[in-house]
């Protein structure tokens, strides 16, 4: 049996910024399902929003209200723009590196939605610049455990409280930890989905295991799908992300014939229906998408990545348009949280795109969710600070677990898919939300 203060689940910019936030003389555990660095987090192109100044807000705010279908929770809506010069500010003294302008300034680009331009980005690479050096500075943490390739296969749990869990360790040894407080950062839900720019493993476990104890979820059925990924018809693990930013810099998208159907800057799940309208009018699996109205010294220096992908693929993307199609990207629902990141279950935290706080409603506004991961896991730590004093201790129940149920990891895991699966179609009326992109 393992014992920590604090145990987090999860590898992504949310848990780890929230490891940063906590006290040093506090012993935190870090589990992720793989690698480090295989996260969502990692894959964010676009950008990070930021609020310019207090012209801005009011823009800013209807922007995401409007993207949102009015859904929103209007207070974590403030609370994420009020915060965002604080947590950017946090980010460029970890040594993150966001475009600038010629005099030094802050470079902002625009994406699909927006009014303006208010988001904050490197190259198209941006999740990459900022989890590696959130990564980078934990690792230096002697306070903190990190254990990869650590699979979490349940909380463990009584009369509303979190204990801790049963984690199934890199060597396939079933072991307990016991915890003061548990966060569970454990992304979102794309490996449940055929199509879908999320790594496999993510496959809702944080939402599996709520449902199994009673912790109460949200707008399950709130799932994005990113209107444009390149199109394979080759198997991959994950779609490529073609980033909302590419329209926003002046990408057009053509139908059959190499004609515009649609406004490109549409919110992301009218565009998707746009384009999934014009490939059912022409008889596709993809539309295309046309880089070159962008001049070619910002595609090689804002989109190196996705132009190397495009070739690598056999297009060239400053002389000829590349095949695109949706695909799931992003979970909006989740486990549901207050303001401060509480789960309902007393010692029991969720930060990142397991959470819903409510700030994206029913779609999120591009680049709002590495802001939302970072400022409700900055305040869920915060709060376990305030509260730490508060948490209870069942080490009789703990010793009490049995792990020789958790043996047979595979069927949990079916269970755990099923549950999801269930949750997200009921939420639904019964009918499978994305279900043109689901596994099954």
């Amino acid at each position: 049996m393992l014992k920590t203060d604090i145990l987090i689940i999860g590898s992504g910019c949310s848990g780890l910024y929230a490891a940063m936030q906590l006290p040093r003389d506090k012993k935190i555990t870090i589990i992720t399902k793989s690698d480090l660095e295989s996260s969502d987090s990692y894959l964010a192109q676009g950008g990070i929003c930021m609020l310019k100044d207090e012209s801005d807000y009011d823009a800013y705010f209807e922007d995401t209200m409007k993207a949102g279908h009015y859904e929103n929770d209007k207070k974590s809506v403030d609370i994420m723009i009020r915060s965002s010069q604080d947590v950017i500010k946090d980010m460029m003294s970890y040594g993150v590196r966001f475009a600038k302008n010629e005099d030094g300034s802050l470079a902002f680009t625009r994406e699909g939605a927006h009014s303006t331009n208010r988001i904050l980005f490197h190259e198209d690479i941006t999740g990459k610049e900022i989890t590696s050096h959130i990564l980078e500075r934990v690792k230096k943490l002697e306070n903190v455990t990190l254990m990869e390739y650590t699979t979490m296969l349940d909380l463990i749990t009584d009369d509303d409280y979190c204990y801790g869990a049963v984690i199934r360790e890199n060597d396939g040894a079933i072991d307990k930890i016991m915890a003061d407080v548990t966060i569970l950062a454990t992304g979102g839900v794309g490996g449940l989905f055929r199509h879908s720019t999320n790594f496999r493993h993510l496959t809702g476990d944080g939402l599996a295991v709520c449902l199994k104890h009673g912790v109460a979820l949200e707008h399950v059925n709130y799932i994005q799908i990113h209107p444009t990924t390149f199109y394979s018809e080759k198997p991959e693990d994950r779609s490529f992300l073609i980033s909302e930013s590419v329209r926003g810099e002046g990408a057009h998208l053509l139908d059959k014939n190499g004609e515009r159907f649609t406004n490109e800057l549409l919110p992301r799940d009218i565009l998707s229906r746009e384009i999934q309208k014009q490939m059912a009018k022409d008889g596709t699996k993809f539309v295309w998408e046309d880089l070159r109205p962008i001049p070619r010294e910002v595609l090689e220096k804002h989109f190196p990545n996705i132009v190397a992908h495009c070739q690598e693929a056999g297009y060239d993307p400053f002389t000829q348009p590349i095949p695109v199609v949706p695909a799931q990207h992003y979970f909006m629902g989740g486990i549901k949280v207050n303001h401060k990141s509480r789960t309902t279950m007393k010692q029991l935290y969720a930060v990142g795109e397991t959470a819903c706080n409510g700030v994206h409603g029913r779609n999120r506004l591009a680049s709002n969710s590495l802001l939302e991961s970072l400022v409700f896991a900055k305040r869920a730590a915060r709060d376990i600070v305030k509260h730490y004093d508060d948490v209870r201790h069942d080490r009789e129940l703990f010793e009490k677990v049995d792990i020789s149920s958790y043996s047979d990891t595979a069927a949990l895991e079916r269970t755990y898919t099923r549950f999801v699966e269930d949750a997200i179609d009921a939420a639904n009326n019964g009918q499978p939300a994305g279900a043109e992109y689901r596994t099954a």
